[in-house]
């Protein structure tokens, strides 16, 4: 996480000259620094902060997705951190210690653990609440702390195993795959366009992923929402 914050702040007038000459990425970036700069304050003072936080296993306005894990919304779908990226979903930060905050499923559907994943599942919802006819999935990460020792409550290599909205995937964490370089004690959750043959696509493009302010009757998209305001429900 410190890495990534670093990465936001930077020289604010120099990424301005750069966002003339690069367009549309660099001001993604440039959009990203505030909500970085409330990142710090909440992880530094989380108890200062606590109206920021959305309680788990909320709906928010009628939405169909259930809200997966208690936290603030530091960062949005859409954000940048870097030039030429652009967040593939959201990050709720939870203010606690690793392996504290549970995770839920937003929706019924089938789980995946890939054998390889330390931290995360993915859920595969044949039908789109929104749009029935096409299949969706959601995709949950940073579930293990700094050296990988895993708090997804289901097991390596699980396979297309049916859960409820609202069943308990594991708990937060501060995974990033470098255990020098822990991220901040938080829940990666993004919805994953399918391939059109049974398959999640790349979740590290987010063309390939929805903006989730539908899903979760949340304000999420980063072009659409007020860096000056912490996401809450309406």
């Amino acid at each position: 996480m410190k890495r990534r914050l670093l990465l936001a702040w930077g020289s604010a007038a120099g990424a301005l000259a750069l966002a003339v000459v690069l367009g549309r990425p660099a001001w993604a970036w440039l959009h990203t620094l505030p909500r970085s700069r409330r990142v710090l304050a909440f992880l530094r003072a989380p108890e200062a902060h606590r109206a920021w936080i959305i309680p788990a296993l909320t709906r928010c306005d009628h939405a169909p997705f259930l809200f997966p894990s208690s936290g603030f919304v530091g960062y949005l779908w859409g954000d940048a951190f870097h030039f030429g990226h652009r967040h593939q979903g959201i990050d709720i930060f939870s203010g606690t210690a690793p392996g504290v905050t549970p995770v839920y499923a937003a929706y019924d559907g089938y789980l995946t653990r890939q054998p390889p994943w330390k931290a995360s599942v993915i859920i595969r919802h044949p039908h789109d609440p929104l749009h029935p006819n096409r299949q969706i999935w959601t995709y949950y990460t940073h579930m293990a702390d700094p050296e990988g020792h895993s708090f997804v409550a289901f097991p390596p290599g699980t396979r297309e195993v049916f859960v409820k909205a609202g069943t308990l995937l594991g708990y937060q964490g501060n995974y990033s795959g470098n255990p020098r370089r822990p991220v901040g004690v938080h829940l990666h959750f993004s919805i994953v366009l399918d391939d059109g043959q049974g398959h999640y696509r790349n979740e590290l493009d987010i063309a390939n992923t929805l903006d989730p302010s539908p899903y979760l009757g949340l304000p999420l998209n980063a072009w659409e929402v007020s860096t000056s305001q912490a996401p809450h429900c309406p």
